[in-house]
């Protein structure tokens, strides 16, 4: 691009990566696979965990209102090790069919379900905690303080940043800009984050 009446040529800051669909569908695969890796391990240890209540002595003596919440949140342990583990499944039946960022958006989608079916086996199996080791009907309250605590960490705070930053990543610090400057040309700056 060139400055009118200078002839200086300046360049254009590009936003985003320069990459390919397919490269950026493999960095999509890679780094969801990253995400995947954490809450994999969390749901599979905790789920290991639920499964093994069920063989206590002082299972048997819970009220029916607590076997029922321990069967639902074994239930949710299920359906969120089986969402969280959906895309090596996907990953077999796509690869070599040249449909990777169609796998990495469905993969997303499931990885998406399985945290919220995470957060509320969490939630579940801690309200099943609380009763048991207190009685107290105070775990009802603090197991939905905690579920408000998920909401707002893995949602409210994510959504909110994003939402400041209108989808966009602001300029990292120290990159140059051309601006113009008094009589048309352009003068090169850096710009910092605002702090």
């Amino acid at each position: 691009m060139t400055t009118s009446g200078t002839g200086h040529s300046t360049r254009r800051q590009r936003t985003g990566r320069r990459e390919s669909p397919d490269e950026r569908a493999d960095r999509r695969w890679a780094d969801l696979l990253q995400e995947v890796r954490v809450a994999q391990t969390g749901s599979q240890v905790l789920f290991g965990f639920l499964l093994s209540v069920v063989f206590m002595p002082r299972f048997a003596g819970l009220g029916g209102f607590e076997q029922g919440l321990y069967v639902a949140t074994v239930v949710l342990g299920a359906l969120a090790t089986g969402a969280l583990t959906a895309p090596v499944a996907y990953h077999r039946i796509f690869a070599g069919h040249r449909l990777k960022p169609q796998l990495v958006d469905a993969a997303a989608r499931l990885v998406a379900t399985g945290l919220v079916l995470l957060a509320l086996t969490i939630g579940s199996a801690l309200l099943l905690l609380l009763r048991v080791a207190t009685g107290s009907l105070a775990s009802g309250w603090i197991a939905g303080g905690v579920m408000l605590w998920f909401a707002v960490c893995w949602l409210l705070l994510p959504v909110r940043h994003l939402h400041r930053h209108n989808g966009h990543c602001p300029r990292p610090p120290g990159r140059t800009t051309a601006t113009p400057a008094r009589g048309g040309a352009a003068t090169p700056r850096t710009e910092g984050r605002p702090t």
